[in-house]
């Protein structure tokens, strides 16, 4: 008799919905909230998951925060949360894009385009 067991590193994503006005590069967004754990597998089911950790992303700028675990694991059973300032540790900071101007007509953006919204000019 054999058995086929594995330790592992996993990532999931929580059903989480909270719009916000993003503290880092102030546009509207919202929170994507992960768990991360180590999951011990037996047969390829896992049997014991320890170590959690939840994470918030926000969807504007990318930034990643550590999530309180009492919260964490709220959100972790469904219940309607919402995350607060004061309960997130900023781990990485997001992309903020800087403003750009069009060379051809002038429009200024300061979103992520490749191109001029109203001319079609490549921005640089």
């Amino acid at each position: 008799m054999f058995f086929i067991a594995g330790i592992s590193n996993k990532i999931d994503k929580l059903d989480h919905n909270q719009t916000i006005i993003c503290s880092n590069c102030g546009k509207y967004g919202r929170y994507e909230v992960f768990m991360e754990y180590t999951c011990l597998s037996l047969f390829f089911i896992p049997v014991f998951k320890w170590g959690k950790k939840y994470y918030a992303k926000t969807s504007c700028c990318g930034s990643v925060y550590l999530i309180n675990n009492d919260i964490g694991r709220k959100i972790a059973n469904n219940e309607n949360i919402d995350i607060a300032e004061q309960d997130l540790q900023l781990v990485q900071q997001g992309h903020v894009h800087s403003i750009k101007r069009c060379t051809n007509c002038g429009f200024e953006t300061n979103e992520d385009f490749r191109y001029c919204p109203h001319c079609s000019a490549m921005l640089k």
